[in-house]
């Protein structure tokens, strides 16, 4: 059986004692298998849709993702074609605001602060290695949203 190294995020032998990538040795509790890791990602500016048809959109994407037990989403919300950022963008923003403080959602990072120097992301990382390789890690792209789901 396979597991993830918690430091490199290389699969490793869960029966082994330490990664042979990283030689970090990991407590028999980590040893365990985790959770498969589910990253999905949505279009909510498909179809160029009314700022009421979007959000609407967005609460079923992120009410499936809970159901579905999808960790992380890509929300991709458009940047808008004003220069300063469009309303389905800016609402988007206030709708996950909304709902992390009510905790229907863990978190979200904005596409612009989602950079490997931010501590956020660095946290995000060492929970989900595999969004290291994530094509928008470290583009500064401010049409996308990720919503840390769980």
């Amino acid at each position: 059986m396979m597991t993830i190294c918690h430091v490199c995020g290389n699969e490793r032998e869960a029966v082994s004692g330490s990664c042979p990538y990283c030689g970090n040795t990991q407590p028999e509790t980590e040893n365990k298998p985790e959770k498969p890791f589910v990253h999905k990602s949505v279009n909510l500016e498909a179809g160029r849709p009314v700022l009421d048809v979007a959000l609407h959109r967005l609460t079923e994407v992120i009410d499936d993702a809970i159901l579905n037990k999808v960790a992380v989403l890509t929300i991709i919300h458009g940047y808008g074609s004003s220069g300063k950022g469009g309303v389905i963008r800016s609402e988007c923003r206030k709708t996950l605001d909304h709902m992390k403080n009510s905790r229907l959602i863990r978190d979200y990072i904005a596409g612009e602060n989602y950079h490997k120097r931010s501590g956020q992301v660095k946290s995000l990382l060492q929970r989900f290695p595999r969004l290291g390789s994530d094509a928008n890690l470290n583009r500064n792209n401010k049409g996308i949203t990720l919503v840390i789901v769980s």
